[in-house]
């Protein structure tokens, strides 16, 4: 076998990509596998929209030059760092020339075993190719840890899916389709749905659905006050989760678990507001209890917060019900390499530079939120987890490292020199 790469980045999404940008500026050799921006390009749904706004919603290079404002300024996209909502199509096609010009190494390939041995990690990848590398960072998308309620779970993919399923609604239309979820993607699939001509229901355990108001611009100086603006959105404490995810890392571990649990609760964009509401129809304060199949059919029994039941016939059932990242369901982990990963809330117990219990062994992205808070869910994470980890891969393989920075990279940091950034 060849001589130990010094990284190996799993996943090509906005973690990934951002994390190898910052390693190419330090000149750390690294191979990166996946399909850039797999998750964004095939398991949201088509004319979604970011929850996220336009200056919260960049990936992150070392000179923060290639902004998703600076490409869609020149791209002649519309843009605005608030008020203006990031289609899915403007975030996917950034990120896409994003990969293009700062990680062109980006290998269309899945990792399907992650394994040690001594002191070196093998990554078995879906061609056979067997890659030897020193540390490893696993950067995967959430689409492994679907979240399907219990009693919907034995009905076969006919009849159930997750929202993670639906890029294109077009299959759906003039069916009728059951939607379970009260949050934004629950709410925009649900919108979506309606308007590509199929017959929706929403259905959410919620007494009350969160649709936020739109903000008012530009902010008066009181409620810049009172509610900053961060990258997770406003208020002191989304301020606190954003600017100071090492803070967090500091806390008890029971404190960090509970404000991830309760931060950012189940909500919708302002912009949805008119196209969801009087439209849609909602059943509020219900959740699946019992699902059964009839004919071509889905009998879907609900149950009340009061203990009432309805009853819905349907053809299809869409569990728009978010995700829950576990460690165990990333399948390519071999069991050696979990059974030496220990846990806090499902989720690997990271060091402040991302390392887990397993030496060599990173993690970044939602998979780290119990570590450093909820701004590891949104695309913001990556400004402060890609230097975090970049950095210090850096000093571990200095020695080892390729000093050379490519000319795509040099171009960017020429002309951001030249603009004064």
């Amino acid at each position: 076998m060849a001589n130990s790469l010094p990284v190996a980045i799993i996943g090509a999404g906005p973690y990934g990509l951002s994390i190898a940008a910052h390693l190419r500026s330090h000149g750390v050799e690294f191979r990166i596998f996946g399909r850039t921006m797999e998750s964004w390009l095939t398991q949201m749904p088509s004319g979604m929209h970011l929850k996220s706004d336009g200056f919260a919603s960049s990936l992150s290079d070392p000179q923060s030059y290639f902004t998703l404002k600076r490409y869609c300024a020149g791209t002649g996209l519309p843009y605005a760092d608030l008020g203006v909502p990031v289609p899915l199509d403007t975030l996917t096609a950034y990120g896409l020339e994003f990969q293009k010009k700062l990680v062109p190494e980006v290998e269309d390939k899945r990792v399907r075993l992650l394994d040690r041995r001594s002191n070196d990690f093998i990554l078995t990848l879906d061609d056979g190719e067997t890659v030897c590398a020193s540390s490893v960072l696993a950067a995967a998308g959430l689409s492994y840890f679907r979240r399907i309620p219990q009693p919907l779970v034995h009905l076969a993919s006919e009849f159930l899916t997750h929202s993670s399923e639906h890029h294109d609604l077009t299959p759906l239309k003039g069916r009728d389709v059951v939607v379970i979820g009260a949050g934004s993607s629950a709410i925009e699939l649900a919108t979506l749905l309606h308007e590509n001509g199929a017959v929706v229901r929403l259905v959410a355990r919620r007494q009350n659905l969160d649709i936020h108001e739109p903000m008012t611009l530009p902010r008066p100086l009181w409620e810049r006050i009172r509610a900053p603006m961060s990258m997770a959105g406003p208020g002191w404490r989304s301020l606190f989760y954003t600017a100071a995810p090492l803070l967090v890392h500091a806390l008890p571990e029971e404190l960090r678990l509970r404000i991830v649990r309760s931060s950012f609760p189940p909500a919708a964009s302002w912009y949805i507001k008119d196209r969801f509401s009087g439209k849609v129809p909602a059943l509020l304060g219900y959740e699946p209890e019992r699902a059964e199949i009839q004919g071509t059919r889905v009998n879907l029994l609900l149950r009340g917060q009061n203990g009432s039941e309805r009853k819905l016939v349907t053809d299809h059932i869409i569990a728009a019900t978010g995700f829950a990242p576990d460690v165990r369901r990333l399948s390519f982990l071999s069991d050696g390499i979990l059974a030496q990963i220990q846990t806090a809330g499902k989720t690997p117990v990271l060091s402040s530079n991302f390392e887990s219990t397993c030496p060599g062994l990173y993690f970044a992205g939602p998979v780290a939120a119990n570590s450093f808070g909820p701004v590891l869910r949104f695309i913001a994470g990556t400004k402060f987890s890609a230097p975090q980890i970049a950095n210090h891969l850096a000093r571990v393989h200095r020695q080892r490292s390729i000093p050379i920075k490519s000319q795509a990279y040099d171009e960017v940091q020429t002309v951001a020199r030249r603009q004064g950034e």
